[in-house]
């Protein structure tokens, strides 16, 4: 398990790497000059679960709203930094707990000696990240392409950059939006650095398409015990990101807590209105943090028996269903007053 042997680094109150929880992270889409409006998406991300935030850097004007941004949050505040040093200078200085920076992107070695300088002075680990859109020509006519081989390259070389400034607080990510490549490329890199890894699938794309696409990739990259903090890039609301990122980890077994949801896809047997039924009680058990699984069932074919595996479950009838606890039926009730009566147990289970 290549996540138990990397270092660990701090950040913020949180801590990476080490064995230490895969941790989850989202990035804010608002314009981090307006501090209220950062502030308040924030907030949302952290109710829904994010324990890291990044947000851009591309003005002085952001850095400075960091100061009044990180008065009134409670997770740790990433940097993301493109080309001006004097943003990541400045982000530091205002709060950031981390930075993201790119060192072939922000100028020749003083510069980023000076930002090295300035994250040595407060404690504060950098990011070295790198993209496969913007990897370097030379490894890409070297590797004939843009391949997994190139991004390690890339970014192990951005790497030594900083530890030849004498500064190894680092995180690193190599991400791609090809699903295998990107896979690829942290199996290579696992088996070359014990520097913590950032671990997502860049421009996923849609709520759809993004969450297939990061689910497979990061699936593959976590089960292998790789990655130690993870994003899950959607076009979208970030909290999306949050409950995508969580259910990906839960379905591996990385993490606990959070009632899970299982339910029939539906067939010709099915008489109540179960996609409706389901989609309420998966609204419903994100209001509960009860680690337990709740089964929605839709017919007496397989119905009473999954239901039985849960801690909670709901077998459908014909415009009705068995509640069942514990694997024992409850009561038979009306459909309409299934979503009720299950809403009533949880609320039981949650003062038990």
């Amino acid at each position: 398990m290549h996540r138990e042997h990397t270092r660990t680094v701090k950040i913020g109150d949180r801590i990476i790497g080490g064995g230490n929880p895969v941790l989850i992270q989202s990035m804010t889409n608002t314009r981090t000059e307006d501090a209220e409006a950062t502030t308040a998406q924030i907030l949302r991300l952290e109710k829904a679960g994010c324990e890291i935030v990044r947000c851009t850097v591309p003005t002085m004007e952001a850095a400075l709203a960091l100061k009044e941004i990180k008065k009134k949050i409670h997770i740790p505040l990433v940097a993301d930094i493109h080309f001006d040093y004097k943003m990541a200078i400045a982000a530091m200085e205002n709060g950031a707990d981390k930075i993201r920076i790119n060192p072939g992107n922000i100028g020749g070695t003083e510069r980023i000696r000076a930002v090295v300088d300035t994250a040595r002075e407060r404690g504060i680990p950098i990011r070295v990240g790198v993209n496969s859109g913007s990897l370097e020509k030379e490894l890409v006519e070297k590797y004939h392409g843009v391949t997994a081989e190139g991004l390690v390259e890339s970014a192990l070389d951005k790497v030594r950059i900083i530890e030849e400034l004498g500064y190894d607080n680092l995180v690193i990510s190599i991400k791609s939006s090809d699903v295998m490549m990107c896979a690829r490329a942290h199996e290579l890199i696992a088996g070359q650095t014990d520097y913590p890894l950032h671990v997502g699938i860049t421009e996923a794309g849609t709520l759809f398409s993004g969450n297939i696409k990061s689910a497979v990739g990061l699936g593959i990259i976590l089960s292998q015990g790789i990655g130690d903090t993870i994003r899950v890039s959607l076009t979208g609301d970030p909290v999306e990101e949050i409950k995508s990122a969580k259910l990906i980890l839960k379905t591996l077994g990385l993490r606990r807590g959070g009632i899970e949801v299982v339910s029939c896809p539906t067939c010709g047997r099915t008489k109540i209105d179960l996609i409706r039924l389901a989609n309420q009680v998966e609204t419903m058990a994100a209001e509960y943090p009860l680690d337990i699984k709740v089964a929605v069932m839709g017919c007496v074919v397989n119905g009473p028996g999954e239901a039985k595996e849960a801690d909670i479950g709901i077998a459908g009838g014909i415009g009705e269903g068995l509640l069942i606890r514990h694997g024992e039926v409850v009561k038979k009730l009306p459909e309409g007053e299934l979503l009720e009566a299950l809403r009533q147990e949880l609320e039981n289970w949650k003062h038990e």
